[in-house]
């Protein structure tokens, strides 16, 4: 995943689609309690109603419209 194209601006932008008219704002940021993986609440107003999506950052610092999986242990075989 290219880190520049799904950065925050570049989502909020795909989502939200902001204007001088219709302007985006963060309303809460947080981090998930369990992985400590940052979260954030954007939200415009537009004429039809307000829209608020949460975007969550994944390892490789991208951000995303859905959380990141859970880390999952793993075991593996050493050749003899």
């Amino acid at each position: 995943m290219n880190g520049i194209a799904s950065s925050l601006r570049m989502q909020v932008d795909k989502w939200l689609a902001p204007s001088a008219r219709v302007p985006a704002r963060i309303v809460r940021f947080s981090r998930m309690p369990a992985q400590r993986r940052r979260f954030v609440c954007v939200e415009a107003v537009h004429p039809a109603g307000t829209i608020a999506i949460f975007f969550f950052r994944h390892d490789d610092g991208s951000w995303w419209v859905f959380p990141p999986a859970d880390r999952r242990p793993a075991m593996t075989v050493r050749a003899a």
